[in-house]
């Protein structure tokens, strides 16, 4: 743990910025110039490819992967951000898992308001499995809005009478459109990267007159958990959206699902895309891929252990 590392990802997150609400060009140009100063480490292969009817980015190691396959859905608010500014998280857990991932580029508000983005995830999942993958064998995984996808794309795959995945893996993960939690306050003024009002400008975007107070887009206060995976949630102290896995986790214990809540102190928002340049970036992603080794497995590997 380093407080010189820290200090220098805080002062990157503090860069002044404009006045007031941005247009939704100025923020997806923002975010994607930020993001691609983040390291994407060697040994993998990336390739441009399509899911469900989306593209998405297929990302495997040089060497050919192992069985397991990570669905990834990016963060950004469900405004902004894209598989390529994703690759930073993406790259890091197939070179650390050996799996392959499929990232997918599902659509945005404020031109696709909820629940596109749901609608596309669902659409991605369904597609891997018509292509034959055993659900024992996928992991979803997602930072931000992403992060809040992996649940909510388990609540709607779970409506729709799919099997679930093997586990999940959230980074810093959106769960609250309703923005109740006490970490909104606390932390307003300590995390770098987000206000109220930032959060409020994206999420009436991807609202769009649409009622917060549903499932599928508050799980952290609304959803019934029950029957879903292992659940990995990773947060920062310094992140106002801290309390959207803590209460996550809470519904989790209640309704008997496995749950580890990792919280690293000092550390912001989807702080696991600083590897390379913050020792806890590395240690978490370290966490999250022996989390997801120890849940993914061939079909009948996983129907040995179960007996």
């Amino acid at each position: 743990m380093s407080k010189e590392q820290r200090a220098q990802v805080n002062v990157m997150l503090r860069q002044p910025r404009p006045e007031g609400p941005q247009s939704v060009e100025a923020i997806r140009a923002g975010f994607r110039a930020m993001m691609a100063r983040m390291a994407v480490p060697d040994g993998i292969r990336i390739t441009q490819t399509t899911l469900g009817g989306r593209p998405a980015l297929h990302i495997e190691p040089e060497d050919g992967p192992r069985t397991g396959t990570i669905l990834y859905f990016h963060g950004g608010g469900y405004v902004f951000g894209s598989p390529e500014t994703a690759l930073s998280l993406t790259g890091h857990l197939v070179a650390r898992t050996g799996f392959r991932s499929y990232s997918l580029d599902y659509r945005l508000a404020p031109e696709h308001p909820f629940p596109a983005a749901i609608e596309d995830a669902l659409s991605g999942y369904r597609a891997l499995l018509d292509s034959g993958e055993d659900p024992s064998t996928v992991a979803f995984a997602g930072d931000s809005a992403g992060g809040g996808l992996t649940v909510t794309t388990c609540l709607a795959a779970r409506d729709a009478g799919l099997p679930m995945p093997a586990a999940i893996v959230a980074f810093s993960p959106g769960l609250d459109a309703t923005r109740t939690g006490e970490s909104m306050d606390t932390k307003a003024g300590i995390d770098p990267f987000f206000t109220r009002e930032s959060l409020g400008h994206t999420g009436d975007m991807y609202l769009a007159g649409a009622d917060p107070h549903q499932p599928t887009l508050s799980p952290a206060v609304l959803a019934d958990l029950t029957g879903f995976p292992p659940m990995l949630l990773q947060a920062g102290t310094d992140e106002m959206l801290l309390d959207d896995s803590t209460r996550t986790a809470a519904r989790a214990r209640a309704a008997g699902v496995d749950v580890i809540l990792d919280i690293t102190a000092d550390v912001p928002h989807v702080f696991q895309s600083f590897a390379g340049v913050l020792d806890e970036a590395d240690q978490a992603l370290d966490r999250a891929a022996l989390f997801l080794t120890q849940h993914v497995h061939a079909p009948d590997t996983a129907a040995t252990s179960a007996r």
